[in-house]
């Protein structure tokens, strides 16, 4: 019988039944339920022990330092107390941008004045540093050419420098910026050249074969092969430089951190001097933890 309807042209298929409207609307939204839910992403649940374990032990080792500085300090003496060291430091933060002429200027200006020195100096060096590295590590002779000049003048201190630009400039202030530059361009250099010569060399072989002009095989090849190396020796040379302005700005005197960390010495406030390094060391973390967040946003690795 079975076989007799799949055979039988005249055979007739039974009429299927019809779901009432009422039956099939509740069946839809149950089919769809499914689907729907599916789309939505889930929840990631809330992970209290990973945000515990990223904020508790830097709390834990600031309140020791803490702890450790007022017990050696209780007795009394020259160095100030955590307790006195803050009280000062709110009468600072109170009022960073007042201005009593250019030797009396809120911490806010210091700092400000430090940055434009440090963006400056670092965006000169960033400009020749980075074409220089992509050059060097392009090109076998230049780099054997001028490998052993930077080799020679990375080391030197930047104290060293200072001399050079007061000579050159005649001015405190661009003298300060020379000695940024200087110090800052090697990280940038070394770190892109060496990116450039880790570029597997079937990428340039293809280039070749495709007569690509050098510009694109610096645009389309080079540049997202050797990013992270240029960021990284970016990051090391924001940090030399923030470092170099301090001790610059010491001896070349005007309004910036350094300059009024000396002042501070000079009239004895240890406790500013104090609140200052602290600050140096807030903003030197802040610039890089913004070099971070740039190197994750342009990272080519996804």
């Amino acid at each position: 019988m079975v076989s007799a309807v799949f055979h039988n042209p005249r055979a007739v298929a039974a009429p299927v039944p019809s779901v009432p409207a009422k039956v099939a609307a509740p069946v839809k939204r149950a089919t769809e339920a499914p689907a729907a839910s599916a789309q939505r992403a889930p929840r990631e649940p809330f992970d209290g022990r990973a945000l515990a374990l990223r904020v508790v032990p830097p709390v834990a080792g600031l309140g020791l330092v803490v702890l450790v500085w007022a017990l050696l300090t209780m007795k009394g003496g020259s160095f100030p107390t955590p307790v006195a060291t803050w009280d000062e430091a709110v009468k600072l933060f109170s009022d960073p941008f007042y201005s009593n002429g250019p030797n009396d200027q809120g911490i806010g200006w210091n700092v400000l004045f430090s940055l434009q020195r440090v963006g400056l100096g670092f965006g000169l060096a960033a400009l020749v540093g980075i074409p220089a590295g992509f050059v060097l590590g392009r090109f076998t002779f230049v780099n054997r050419m001028v490998s052993p000049l930077i080799s020679l003048l990375r080391p030197v201190s930047p104290l060293a420098w200072l001399p050079i630009g007061l000579l050159v400039f005649k001015a405190a202030n661009p003298a300060a910026v020379w000695t940024i530059f200087i110090c800052s361009i090697w990280p940038m250099v070394i770190n892109t050249a060496v990116g450039v010569q880790r570029v597997p060399q079937d990428y340039l072989n293809v280039a070749r074969v495709l007569n690509l002009s050098e510009w694109k095989v610096i645009t389309r090849i080079l540049f997202p092969a050797v990013l992270p190396y240029m960021l990284t020796g970016v990051r090391l040379s924001v940090g030399t430089a923030w470092l170099v302005i301090v001790a610059a700005e010491m001896l070349t005197g005007g309004v910036g951190i350094g300059f009024w960390v000396w002042d501070e010495w000079n009239n004895l406030n240890v406790a500013h001097i104090l609140i200052a390094i602290f600050v140096i060391g807030t903003v030197g973390l802040l610039l890089e933890q913004c070099l971070m967040q740039v190197a994750r946003r342009f990272s080519f690795d996804d």
